[in-house]
């Protein structure tokens, strides 16, 4: 096990709609699709939980917005955290399994 724990952020109607107002194409980010699973630290309880999103949802909130469009002066001036949960569906895990044999391996480092 892990000493992490996971987060899924899934599009709630406030992203669609934002993404639906950049242009009139009609394709738009689904609900359905596959997500970002993000590895978060570990909680043991729903407020620690919630002070740990506190500290990140900037930061994964701007990857969300630049997953779907990279021009940073189309994204939402004020971003909250009372925004962020209005945005999207948290999906929190406190227990992670790695069953690989090899290591984990940061592409970004």
């Amino acid at each position: 096990m892990l000493n992490r724990g996971v987060l899924i952020v899934r599009p709630k109607q406030p992203y669609l709609d934002w993404a639906a107002g950049l242009d009139d194409s009609g394709v738009l980010p689904s609900v359905e699709d596959e997500q970002t699973v993000y590895l978060i630290p570990s909680f043991e309880d729903d407020d620690e939980a919630e002070s740990i999103l506190k500290n990140i949802y900037e930061e994964i909130f701007e990857r969300e917005l630049d997953g779907w469009h990279t021009d940073e002066s189309a994204w939402p001036k004020k971003r909250t955290f009372a925004m962020f949960k209005q945005w999207f569906q948290l999906e929190l895990h406190s227990v992670v399994e790695d069953l690989c044999a090899h290591e984990i391996i940061d592409d970004d480092a």
